[in-house]
């Protein structure tokens, strides 16, 4: 049992992360309430399972009851609720420092990378779960294997989902780090791709002495953050595993199941591989990572994933391509974050231009200011100099968007909407809702 006290408050409670860490506080025993922006599939669950979630958020949003105020990273100090936490003197912290104390004394599984981390996080706690470990785990996605982002567990087993922004894994100190790759991402924070690495050389030398780190040894830029680390653990090709045949589509999957594979074999070394195998083929995948949606009413087929790293688009069109080689595909992309998109243009425009078509949606802020010398339209452009007979629209409502998409994409074309921002996956709901209306 963690030191925190009876009744805590969760700000940004709709976050993938910090949901699954209020369903654990309330797993725990705590009295926990939350406030969010807006609804979302998140918040519904949140309430389904008897957590208070409030819609909005005020100075007075926040319960007099409160002991504690767990925000999510995403909310700045002007935040009403940060603010009326700081004037009441109700101590706060952020969603990954409470997941630092909650993992203290815990065998943890920490899992990182520019990409893939959520898929491999899902792995290798299905896996440990059919092992009959009974891990606890933060996935960062809802799960069709356990619907929640959250599973409860009774051993000292720890399975989380380690974020590189801002450094905030090095809140942890794992049994068993996984990295499943180390491209630059999160620009409005690292500077170049060596801050960025140096990061992860900091996260893989918080490794606990004799514990395990799970990699991509091969990989060039793996291969220099290897270099510099000087802790006490043993390194592990995961690219070495052997896993069976997967339900999910892409080479990018079973390398996240060789990675999973690995790191379970990390941990438990004489875990029955029958079982993990077995488990990895009857894996069903996250939420948003190539999600089935159903067809719009001319037909066409409609997929959501949370794409929105260069390399991660190339490869599930990549994947696309082999799953539907006789389908166009057209790919909704709504870029997330100004600097993200400037620093890396060049390489969206790479991988997006290996689709059929392309429809752009206004670049989500998120947690940023409107930068005007980037946009959509600039990614339109640069899109079509690297191939000039490729249809590319642009359209500042996702109604717009839609309305199109309903009207051009027949029974031939596979629609795959990406992007972390919340218009993509919004698309995919509107184009499938209009076929079931008109049905």
């Amino acid at each position: 049992m963690n030191t925190f006290p009876k009744n805590i408050h969760c700000a940004g409670i709709g976050g993938i992360g910090l949901s699954a860490l209020a369903q654990l506080l309330k797993h725990e025993g705590h009295v926990v309430t939350g406030s969010d922006r807006d609804e979302s599939p998140v918040t519904e669950m949140l309430v389904s399972k008897g957590i208070d979630v409030q819609i909005g958020q005020t100075t007075e949003s926040l319960p007099a009851s409160a002991e504690l105020l767990i925000f999510s990273d995403a909310l700045s100090e002007d935040n009403p609720e940060r603010v009326a936490a700081k004037e009441r003197g109700i101590p706060s912290m952020s969603y990954f420092e409470a997941l630092g104390k909650v993992s203290e004394g815990k065998r943890t599984v920490a899992i990182s990378g520019t990409h893939g981390k959520t898929t491999t996080t899902a792995m290798i706690t299905k896996i440990l779960v059919d092992l009959g470990l009974s891990p606890t785990a933060i996935i960062g996605s809802l799960t069709k294997d356990f619907e929640s982002n959250y599973v409860p567990g009774m051993s000292d087993i720890f399975v989380v989902e380690a974020c590189e922004y801002r450094r905030h894994f090095l809140h942890f100190t794992p049994t068993i780090t996984v990295v499943t790759n180390v491209e630059l991402d999160h620009t409005d924070y690292f500077t170049d791709a060596k801050d960025f690495e140096d990061a992860f050389v900091s996260f893989m030398n918080r490794t606990e002495v004799g514990g395990k780190i799970v990699t991509d040894t091969k990989s060039t830029s793996i291969g220099r953050v290897l270099s510099q680390i000087q802790c006490e653990a043993e390194v592990i090709d995961y690219t070495t595993a052997e896993v069976p045949g997967l339900s999910l589509i892409g080479e990018f999957n079973r390398q996240n199941a060789r990675a999973a594979k690995a790191a379970v074999k990390a941990l438990i070394p004489d875990a029955d591989e029958a079982i993990i195998d077995a488990s990895l083929e009857s894996f069903h995948g996250t939420w948003r990572r190539f999600e089935y949606k159903g067809k719009t009413v001319l037909g066409a087929e409609v997929y959501d994933d949370y794409a929105h790293h260069p390399t991660a688009i190339a490869a599930t069109i990549a994947a696309t391509k082999e799953k539907f080689p006789e389908k166009l595909i057209t790919v909704v992309f709504q870029p997330h974050l100004y600097s993200r998109t400037k620093s890396l243009l060049s390489e969206f425009a790479k991988s997006l231009e290996t689709a059929s078509d392309v429809v752009l949606l206004p670049i989500y802020a998120a947690r940023e200011k409107v930068d005007e010398t980037v946009s959509s339209e600039i990614l339109a452009k640069e899109i079509q100099k690297l191939n000039p007979g490729m249809e590319v629209k642009v359209f500042k409502d996702r109604t717009l968007a839609v309305r199109y998409l309903l009207q051009i994409c027949k029974d031939d074309t596979v629609i795959i909407t990406m992007g972390a921002g919340t218009d993509a996956y919004a698309v995919a709901e509107e184009l499938v809702a209009s076929s079931i209306s008109t049905s």
